[in-house]
């Protein structure tokens, strides 16, 4: 199947990267949305407990969370009519051997307040006083309806007069008078500008258009659904984490996410958790509290790509004509995602960006510094 005509703007993935920059581009050009799967945002989008956290991250990441809390605040009506951000807060907790990485963070911090272990188990009292060396509050961290943020953004897309084609993996790409082809399993497309949001698979999309991958590393993140300790509201309970990313706690619809904040690398596919990794985390968890797991509702892992440096990478590569990268966002892309898709269609425009982030971040986001 060949298009009339060429698009503007061709982007490969329909996670919340690609749908995002395609919602902030559509109206003033004709863009194009490719998804492998059967449906948008299947693999890392759909799998995230996303949680806003104004205290994660490096610089450029936290410099991108701040530059994205007014729109989850505030959507525009076109794409939710409530709020995507609920209150939550978050618990950072260090035992004996985790004293430096608390000094760390929050010497590096924004409104993460110290506080005693006996404030900490005053908000999840299932936590084992002798476990506590150190804990730390952030009051404003917040859940994030990622569904009603990725599903605007794609009606958006839509009814701008956007096209979404899933089951459509690219299996070829070639610069040609000036468009990109772009070969997928269900047919023949051209656009002038070639969006890579593949996630996990950017770095091979990158190698199907000749040119050298960027460094992504897909790593697995696993989660056991396990159930609430009996005679506890664990709704009102914060985000819990160990401070030396070791696991960390969520309650989500009457019953508690634990993960071991795995980060193991792994080829990109559609990742099924490790369960040795699982009851390791799980067995970190009940460490650090008075709860005995004694059964898994479900679980699942997703996948988390970095790039070396952890920033993302969001340019122009500049070893090809108008091939763009929007990937590495790690485990950071939800809470960043709406500044993130600005910058990246401030950047395909050629606009200015000094209103959504500083120079300084953008240079750190530059493909430029994968490439020396």
């Amino acid at each position: 199947m060949t298009q009339d005509a060429a698009f503007d703007v061709a982007i490969i993935g329909g996670g919340i990267a690609g749908a995002g920059v395609g919602a902030m581009l559509s109206g003033g050009h004709r863009c194009l949305l490719l998804e492998a799967e059967d449906h948008p945002g299947h693999h890392s989008t759909g799998r995230s407990a996303a949680v806003f956290i104004l205290n994660y991250g490096n610089a450029p990441i936290r410099a991108l969370t701040r530059a994205s809390e007014r729109y989850l605040v505030s959507p525009p009506a076109e794409i939710s009519d409530h709020t995507l951000l609920s209150p939550r807060g978050h618990l950072a907790l260090a035992d004996k051997t985790g004293q430096e990485h608390f000094d760390a963070l929050l010497k590096e911090s924004q409104d993460l307040d110290p506080i005693t272990p006996e404030d900490a188990i005053s908000k999840v009292p299932v936590l084992k006083p002798g476990a506590i060396a150190a804990a730390a509050y952030e009051a404003d961290a917040r859940d994030i309806d990622v569904n009603s943020l990725h599903q605007g953004w794609l009606r958006k897309l839509k009814r701008a007069g956007g096209e979404l084609r899933t089951k459509a993996r690219v299996i070829g790409l070639t610069r040609k008078d000036g468009l990109w082809e772009i070969e997928t399993e269900t047919g023949h497309f051209q656009a002038q500008t070639l969006v890579n949001a593949a996630g996990a698979w950017a770095d091979k999309v990158a190698e199907l258009a000749g040119l050298a991958p960027v460094g992504l590393t897909p790593m697995r993140r696993s989660i056991a659904v396990v159930p609430a300790p009996e005679g506890h509201d664990v709704m009102a309970w914060p985000l819990v984490s160990d401070v030396e990313e070791r696991w960390y706690m969520k309650p989500d619809a009457g019953h508690l996410f634990v993960s071991p904040a795995d980060e193991d690398p792994v080829e990109p596919h559609d990742v099924y958790p490790d369960d040795m990794v699982l009851a390791e985390g799980v067995h970190r968890f009940e460490t650090a509290t008075n709860v005995e797991v004694t059964r898994v509702l479900r679980s699942w892992a997703g996948l988390r790509t970095f790039t070396a440096d952890r920033t993302p990478v969001v340019g122009y590569d500049p070893a090809a004509e108008n091939f763009f990268w929007l990937a590495g966002q790690g485990g950071y892309g939800i809470q960043t995602s709406p500044a993130m898709a600005k910058v990246a269609a401030a950047l395909i425009m050629k606009q200015p960006t000094s209103d959504i982030v500083s120079d300084e971040t953008i240079a750190a986001l530059s493909p430029a510094r994968l490439r020396n």
